[in-house]
């Protein structure tokens, strides 16, 4: 609430009237302590301090929503006028059997063979501009029962300026599967500073944080779902385009494509609905198949490790992972199109990918035989009378045989319908607005099951027209436990032979340096902190160091362009497509090529390893031995018409 500028108050909401509200109250804060003790007591840590602890709780909004809560200037007046330099943890409690407000944590509880549950505070250091960490964090349980707990600690080297960070990583032991009930304790941390100005020994101060956590039965695989965070690729720096071309004053994928953020509808939904979701922070490579029902992946951006390749299609196949893949629109045209100059940064900016890394999905489902085009298709469509809403999805051109395959009538853009489009079927295509397109898909690979949907709009809760959670329940179910939808696995949709439609597959951009924001091109393949105690730091389950990492041969760098986004070339000329294709890592256009990738679940690469390198040796061999023998031939011709002679000859 605020005053208007004419009469009467005025309600806003947002950042950019809270701050100026804190920034008021700040200023008011500082002017009832005597000007003597201001240099000694306020620093920015000293106010964060006396606000955060000040501040009342409300009742509705989560931790994120409202973090301390509403500000109270006499209680924090009342904290600023006794105040000694100290440090302290924000939020000092960390209660997650308390819901809403914290939220997601409070929805889901912690259990044996999980992910661990990483959560950050923040240090405030109100004794000095630089300090740290004494000693290492302590985590000491309440009661025996409490040893369950593993909690790991990552924490800031230097504390400057004033603040730093408190990560607590919190894992269920493997002995504890079969424990029901609520574990608490404490955190506690020393921090120290150099000494101020007239004393002689450095400043410390102990802080200490109560936890509290709900521990349950590790619940049945079918129930465990694994969401794919480690390959979306979050704004900030890089252009990532919006999901829906429909939404002209939203030009950014910005909201973080996390479970917590644009997807907690989503969330909430598995939730009550009895699945437990985690969050994937590493390559595929750090994951135990074997715990999960099914691997989501939704919206993804980045590329994948070959390691990652090899591993999904050997979960798949010997270990029953069920995979499910909700994709989104790629369009290079339309993508350059999307340039534009931001004023901020005096420099071009141009989507690095679209929607969705089309040409990295691709590899990574080439060895189930699927694949997606480049179309961008919107419409409305029912299954069953279920009404769902088609929003600048893609198509699948590559099914196996065998598998359900799902077309409806959609609205193709117009750019990409040209670009597909052969002269004799443009005039065919102006007349009628929308043809039959494949949007979904699902097939029993193996000893798994995977399923793919060309959009992930109807998930995504910032533009979402209409929700498909039905769908992806009936996915899941499918998934991760196998259960066939009568509807969606009847007969008319089971293929007799597999579709391969005659056209060039989505290929990566050129003129992007796409390394700069991967966390896979260019870079190592390790399991982070946010994966399993056990594989921190390695390269993850069952795979051998290689010492390589992951590259796109295309991309040429420019030393003129200082600008990670800028576009190197003006234009995408598509007749560069055939050249480019040779030099992508990407399955094979060829149609035997792909069917030989399905049905022998071999990757080219794999072809290449094991037969071109030992038929190159023998053919090599052979050259070499028969001109040694021709060499001792003419070393040793005999006379004409001698037995030697002729014996010789005849060899």
């Amino acid at each position: 609430m605020g005053s208007k500028t004419s009469t009467g108050c005025k309600t806003l909401s947002g950042t950019s009237v809270a701050s100026p509200v804190v920034a008021g109250a700040v200023c008011l804060l500082v002017s009832v302590i005597p000007e003597d003790k201001r240099k000694s007591i306020l620093n920015p840590a000293s106010m964060k301090q006396a606000l955060v602890e000040g501040a009342s709780k409300l009742v509705g909004p989560n931790i994120y929503e409202q973090g301390a809560g509403k500000p109270d200037l006499w209680q924090s007046y009342e904290i600023l006028k006794n105040y000694q330099p100290r440090a302290s943890v924000f939020p000092n409690m960390l209660d997650f059997t308390d819901c809403p407000y914290f939220w997601p944590f409070c929805r889901q509880p912690l259990y044996a063979g999980a992910m661990p549950v990483v959560f950050n505070a923040t240090i405030l250091n109100g004794m000095g501009v630089i300090g740290y960490v004494k000693d290492p964090p302590v985590w000491q349980p309440s009661e025996d029962v409490g040893n369950l707990l593993t909690v790991h600690f990552t924490y800031s080297d230097t504390i400057w300026p004033w603040t730093g960070y408190l990560a607590l990583h919190m894992q269920v032991k493997d002995e504890g599967s079969q424990f029901s009930g609520i574990i608490s304790g404490n955190v506690t941390l020393s921090i120290y500073s150099p000494a101020a100005e007239g004393e002689s020994s450095p400043r410390s101060s102990t802080c200490v944080l109560y936890l509290k956590v709900r521990v349950v039965q590790t619940p049945v695989r079918s129930r465990r779902i694994l969401w794919d965070q480690f390959h979306n690729i979050k704004y900030p720096s890089g252009y990532v385009p919006r999901d829906s071309l429909n939404v002209n004053n939203d030009i950014l994928d910005w909201h973080g494509d996390h479970l917590h953020t644009n997807f907690h509808i989503l969330f909430n939904m598995l939730r009550d609905a009895g699945y437990y979701i985690e969050t994937l922070g590493s390559p595929l490579t750090c994951f135990d198949a074997s715990n999960y029902g099914t691997l989501l992946m939704v919206d993804l951006e980045d590329e994948y490790f070959s390691e990652e390749i090899q591993k999904l299609r050997d979960d798949v196949v010997h270990k029953g992972l069920g995979l499910a893949v909700f994709a989104e629109w790629y369009h290079v045209d339309t993508m350059v199109k999307m340039t534009f100059f931001d004023e901020n940064t005096r420099s071009w900016w141009s989507p690095l990918t679209g929607g969705a890394n089309i040409p990295a999905l691709n590899e990574l489902l080439a060895p189930f035989g699927i694949a997606f085009g480049d179309k961008i298709l919107s419409g409305d469509f029912s299954i069953n009378g279920e009404q769902s809403h088609y929003a600048s999805g893609t198509d699948i051109v590559q099914f196996p045989a065998g598998g359900f395959l799902h077309g409806f009538e959609l609205q193709e853009d117009p750019k990409t319908a040209q670009n597909s489009s052969t002269p004799d079927t443009q005039n065919s295509q102006s007349q009628e607005k929308s043809k039959l397109s494949s949007i979904l898909g699902m097939l029993e690979a193996g000893e798994g099951r995977i399923a793919v949907y060309g959009d992930s709009n109807c998930l995504d809760s910032s533009h979402m027209v209409t929700n498909c959670y039905w769908l992806l329940r009936k996915i899941v179910e499918f998934a991760g436990n196998g259960l066939r939808d009568p509807v969606l696995f009847s007969e008319a949709t089971r293929l007799k032979f597999p579709v391969f439609e005659n056209t060039q597959k989505p290929l990566r951009r050129p003129d992007v340096n796409f390394s700069m924001f991967s966390s896979v091109i260019g870079k190592e393949l390790i399991c982070h902190q946010d994966s399993r105690f056990e594989v921190w730091g390695t390269k993850g389950y069952g795979i051998q160091p290689t010492g390589t990492t992951r590259k796109l041969p295309e991309y040429q760098k420019n030393e003129v362009s200082s600008s990670p986004n800028r576009l190197i070339k003006s234009s995408y000329k598509r007749q560069d497509e055939a050249g480019l294709q040779k030099s992508i890592l990407a399955p094979s256009a060829n149609k035997f090529d792909d069917k030989r990738d399905y049905f022998g679940f071999i990757s080219h690469e794999e072809v290449a390893s094991q037969w071109m390198v030992p038929a190159c040796f023998a053919v090599t061999t052979c050259i070499l031995v028969y001109l040694s023998c021709r060499a001792q031939q003419r070393r040793r011709r005999p006379r004409k018409g001698s037995a030697t002679g002729r014996l010789s000859s005849s060899v």
